[in-house]
């Protein structure tokens, strides 16, 4: 017996409106996977990239002598807390303008960031995109990640607060200004450069920042005697490998989360493909320095290895998704090239860079944005020459003057005294390794 002849006509009959009602409700409902997904995906990305500060700390901690270890600390954690503030204070508003000041240049300052109010319904909440916190969250990592790039360089003589001013205005106007460019429709986007992650926007816009800085601040003490160039090895490379995979590890979510989105098949299956080939680079830029330094010097060395793989990864972010995995190896790869040869190269120069940032995120993300077109047709070798180079002047030339007024007004490096004794010491009066280092 069927089981419709169990129930009464009139049962069904009445039941028939509510069905249709629900038919309808369902039809005219928005679909909010994407917006959970896609939020999702930059609080994980978020989280991910925040604890690249952690290897950026360690990497730099283990890459500097004994007695700048517990300063080089202080400045990873305070440059990232400064980052926080000033990138909600100023730098978010600037990088993704309402309307601009200037069309496609400059966007509006002090427009203070606001989050959702609380228990914001879904009805009314822009279910296209994201949470805006979480685009908040997860764009103020990269603002901070380029701050990072500058400490590293200019360890070991340069004094705690002049750098920490010098922050406050890199990650407050500097970077939110030139970012604003391409990721926040400015004329770099209109010309249609193509910056994925950040090579250029991100690691190389820091990388020059470092750069204006290690011209103005000079090399360290004994760095360079009768035309060579003195090592002076770090204090702990098991801190700086450790410092090595943190960052590879926050590098799955600095790529993976610039895919802006996760609600589709398509788009979680291209968050998966710019894993694999983030991995690929990182790992052909590692092999590639690990046999460069075995041909070339005769032994392998592990601070080229570490350095190796960074590039490899910055080389990749430019264009993480569209290249095939053979292509990430090759693109990687060139960066651990460049990062053996480019660090003797700026030691002739005379250029001081503690823990090799600049070939690492300059030259290297320069590399990287101008493969670009190599695998995405979507731009041109012409374009992206022309936003390297107006970010690269942009940067440098304001962060040369920035450091040049620090420099002027109360000056940026420690005396001769503080830098031989230590700035653990002079600038802290604490050491890291109170019990074993002995002066």
């Amino acid at each position: 017996m069927k089981l419709t002849k169990l129930i009464p006509a009139s049962l069904v009959a009445s039941a028939l409106p509510a069905v249709a009602f629900a038919q309808d409700a369902a039809e005219v409902a928005p679909d909010i996977n994407p917006y959970i997904f896609t939020t999702l995906l930059f609080l994980i990305g978020g989280f991910l990239v925040f604890w690249m500060a952690a290897g950026f700390a360690m990497l730099e901690a283990g890459l500097v002598r004994s007695k700048n270890v517990a300063t080089q600390l202080t400045k990873n954690i305070s440059l990232f807390a400064i980052a926080s503030i000033m990138y909600w204070l100023i730098g978010y508003g600037i990088m993704y303008p309402g309307e601009w000041v200037i069309e496609g240049v400059m966007g509006p300052w002090f427009a203070i960031t606001s989050l959702e109010p609380v228990g914001l319904a879904t009805a009314d909440a822009a279910l296209d995109y994201a949470s805006g916190a979480s685009d908040f969250f997860f764009q103020l990592m990269f603002c901070a990640t380029t701050a990072s790039i500058v400490s590293g360089t200019l360890a070991e003589r340069i004094k705690l607060w002049p750098f920490l001013i010098f922050t406050t205005v890199l990650t407050g106007i500097i970077y939110p200004i030139e970012a604003s460019w391409q990721w926040g429709g400015g004329f770099l986007s209109e010309m249609g450069f193509s910056d994925f992650a950040g090579s250029t926007l991100v690691h190389a816009a820091g990388g020059f920042a470092a750069l204006a800085g290690a011209i103005v601040l000079g090399p360290r003490i004994g760095k360079y005697k009768d035309g060579k160039t003195v090592p002076m090895p770090g204090s702990n490379l098991a801190l700086a490998t450790l410092g090595t995979f943190i960052l590879w590890l926050g590098w799955f979510g600095f790529n993976g989360g610039s895919q802006l989105a996760a609600g589709t098949v398509g788009d979680i299956t291209d968050v998966s493909r710019i894993f694999a080939n983030t991995n690929m680079a990182a790992a052909a830029g590692a092999v590639a320095a690990l046999i460069l330094t075995q041909v070339t010097y005769g032994k392998v060395d592990l601070t080229m290895i570490l350095n190796g793989a960074l590039a490899g990864l910055v080389s990749i972010t430019a264009e993480p998704l569209m290249p095939s995995l053979f292509m990430s190896l090759v693109i990687g790869g060139i960066g651990g090239v460049i990062v053996v040869y480019a660090v003797p190269m700026l030691d002739k120069m005379k250029i001081d860079d503690v823990v090799g940032a600049i070939p690492v995120h300059l030259i290297a993300g320069i590399w990287g944005t101008m493969a670009v077109p190599l695998t995405n047709d979507g731009t041109s070798f012409v374009t992206q020459a022309i936003g390297i180079i107006a970010i690269g002047a942009f940067v440098f030339i304001t962060s040369l003057v920035v450091w040049l007024i620090l420099k002027a007004f109360g000056g940026i490096r420690v005396s001769e005294e503080s830098e031989i004794m230590g700035l653990d010491k002079a600038e802290l009066g604490m050491e890291a390794y109170p019990e074993f280092y002995k002066g």
